[in-house]
């Protein structure tokens, strides 16, 4: 049963961008109302994924900000925050706007502007989605988060070097394809593996994801409505969300994260579907360990076996389990607040059918993954085309 269906989806390219945070909201939103084929007077709610542009841009009121900017007076606008997992945090909050039946058209938007800071700024703003007493006060940034996992996964399964790096290589052959990704940039295993510029053991200048700026759009309408509008029909049928240690020390275990894992077995359970019914899917690769414990967690690989499975091209476009088409974290860029909202987008170019050269074949469901944190938060939402008569 669809919770919700996407009319409309916009996205600004991903990047060190010279746009104004406004600036990118209102293209982004713009282009998804085009879209649509609507209008703002036909918005009923909006809902903002921003992380921290009160560090990133010093304003706050942001979802006010951002309404006022788009016309959308009288609309209520509301931002959510959950780290990087904000804008998929905020499309969780439009279904439940249009399954509540307050709204029968929402806009979701996510945004941020990084590259205001420098790279130390950054990584102060940042480390603000973990524990400030505990963690970053004894010198532990995400980078060492995951090189700890890295490390873990290493020593219990066998992951090797090669296999973090086949990731980094896959999503930026990926990213080549996808025009507004941040990076395009061709890299082998060999230049990976020798990088000299290591960021925290074992994980090197390659193995983490992108600084961003960027902003990505989706209009969401009742699905009773969705054949209303001129675009194909996706209907986002699984979504859930779960919690997990907020501390990486308090973690079970650091080779997987145990909220991904309870929020992908709801949102199968809830779209009526098993790993292996999808098509592909966007994860939140942070991190090249990352993406492989993802897709470990979404049970397409058994524990340990998501590195080799990307050593052997699996999860690259003609593999069995695509994974990050639009070239991910990695190198399509991680502007925080965006980035859920961005893989839904990616989703639906790809279910469309509109993904150019980067388009899965014969792609009927996807799914997008999202963490914030240490694991502390993660969002499944599960989409799939709706089959016209």
């Amino acid at each position: 049963m669809a919770l919700a269906s996407v009319i409309g989806v916009g996205s600004t390219k991903y990047g060190k961008l010279p746009s104004t945070f406004i600036e990118l909201v209102t293209q982004a939103a713009t282009e998804a109302l085009s879209d649509a084929g609507i209008g703002p007077d036909e918005i009923e709610g909006m809902y903002l994924g921003n992380f921290a542009g009160e560090s990133f841009i010093g304003q706050n009121h942001l979802a006010a900000y951002v309404a006022s900017a788009l016309g959308l007076q009288g609309v209520p606008a509301t931002r959510v925050e959950g780290a990087c997992a904000s804008g998929s945090l905020a499309i969780r909050q439009a279904i439940f706007a249009i399954k509540s039946g307050f709204c029968k058209r929402v806009l979701v938007i996510g945004a941020e502007k990084m590259t205001s800071l420098p790279t130390s700024g950054v990584t102060h703003v940042l480390a603000q989605a973990s524990n400030k007493d505990l963690e970053v006060n004894a010198g532990l940034t995400f980078p060492g988060v995951f090189a700890l996992a890295a490390q873990r996964h290493m020593y219990r399964y066998g992951t090797t070097r090669e296999h973090l790096a086949a990731v980094a290589v896959k999503n930026h052959d990926h990213a080549l394809l996808n025009p507004k990704a941040h990076l395009h940039k061709k890299i082998s295993m060999e230049e990976v593996c020798g990088c000299p510029d290591m960021v925290a053991a074992p994980l090197n200048r390659y193995d983490c994801s992108l600084i961003s700026d960027g902003a990505s759009a989706m209009v969401l309408c009742a699905p009773e409505l969705a054949g209303d509008y001129k675009q194909p029909i996706i209907d986002i049928i699984g979504s859930a969300q779960a919690s997990g240690e907020f501390e990486i020390f308090a973690s079970p275990e650091l080779t997987s994260f145990p909220a991904a894992r309870i929020a992908a077995e709801k949102a199968y359970e809830m779209a009526g579907v098993q790993p292996n019914d999808i098509s592909f899917a966007e994860v939140h690769d942070c991190f090249t360990i990352a993406e492989i414990i993802a897709t470990e967690d979404l049970g397409f690989f058994k524990p340990g076996e998501g590195g080799p499975a990307a050593l052997a091209g699996k999860t690259r476009l003609c593999g069995s389990i695509p994974i990050n088409p639009s070239g991910g974290l990695k190198a399509k860029g991680h502007p925080v607040g965006s980035t859920g909202v961005g893989q839904g987008v990616e989703v639906i170019y790809q279910l469309r059918g509109q993904a150019g050269e980067r388009q899965v074949q014969d792609a009927r469901i996807g799914l997008t993954h999202n963490i914030g944190g240490s694991g502390g938060t993660c969002t499944v939402h599960i989409y799939k085309r709706r089959e016209q008569n």
